[in-house]
């Protein structure tokens, strides 16, 4: 029997970067879901922040040299690949000098979002999509971790939706509290409209804040994970509310096996997309 192949997708993962819920649980999950018979591929932005030297980063060329038009602008699309030798495991990094080369991560020196994260979030995004296809490995779930991924069920559901390299992929999404300070760029919504988004899509991402964000992200997913933080009150009732499948989690050493059987029940079942 072919193994199943879920696509982690991650704004951050450790030890990459520091510490936090969503880095331990994009290191930890991935490596139990692989133990449990699944097979895995891994990918997070290359942040400027990143030592590329002590972490062994090398650019796969055969798979870099596309270019992503995000706004009406070219942008090169490089890819780097690393190992994580204790877990048996590859992580690809999207890369691009004018998105990533910057010394920080998700803000500047004083603490303020960058104005391009709408941006840097849709350049992420297409370019996962785009190096997965250049691989030519088709995922039946794509797990996206993190707001810098909360596009990516829009795209495969919608932008995506007539690509047969995507034709039976489901998206499964968790969500963490861990919010951004300044909404998106007052033009996100034309930058929406030139991705090719429908009216629905880009009517839901109006405000361009967290909120929303995250529960037009819930909306457009076929199975939903909240962390063990919690999200608030406005994002758990929506959470609460969606028709598909969903689980609480707990970083432990049940949990891969838990969230394995989570994808496999995702997968064999037709949910309903409200």
């Amino acid at each position: 029997m072919e193994k199943k192949r879920i696509l982690f997708v991650s704004q951050e993962i450790t030890p990459f970067l520091p510490k936090s819920e969503v880095s331990t649980v994009a290191r930890k999950l991935p490596q139990g879901v692989q133990e449990s018979g699944k097979e895995i591929r891994v990918f997070m932005p290359r942040f400027g922040t990143i030592n590329e030297r002590r972490h062994q980063l090398h650019e796969v060329i055969r798979l870099s040299g596309m270019n992503l038009i995000i706004d009406d602008t070219d942008h090169p699309l490089i890819i780097k690949v690393a190992s994580i030798p204790t877990a048996r495991m590859q992580v690809y990094f999207i890369d691009n000098e004018e998105y990533f080369k910057r010394k920080n991560v998700f803000q500047d020196d004083k603490g303020e979002d960058h104005p391009d994260n709408d941006e840097r979030s849709m350049f992420f995004c297409r370019g996962v999509l785009e190096t997965v296809k250049k691989l030519g490995w088709k995922p039946d779930v794509i797990h996206c971790h993190g707001w810098m991924t909360s596009l990516m069920p829009l795209y495969i559901k919608d932008v995506y939706n007539n690509d047969p390299h995507f034709a039976d992929t489901k998206v499964v999404y968790s969500i963490y509290d861990n919010g951004f300070n300044n909404n998106w760029d007052n033009r996100f919504i034309d930058k929406l409209k030139f991705e090719g988004f429908n009216e629905d899509v880009i009517e839901s991402l109006k405000e361009g804040d967290f909120t929303s964000l995250n529960k037009t992200a819930m909306k457009y997913s076929d199975g939903i994970i909240v962390g063990k933080d919690g999200v608030g009150e406005e994002l758990t009732e929506t959470f609460e509310a969606c028709e598909c499948h969903k689980m609480d989690f707990d970083i432990d050493e049940t949990q891969p096996k838990l969230v394995s059987e989570f994808f496999d029940k995702v997968i064999e079942e037709e949910v309903l997309i409200q």
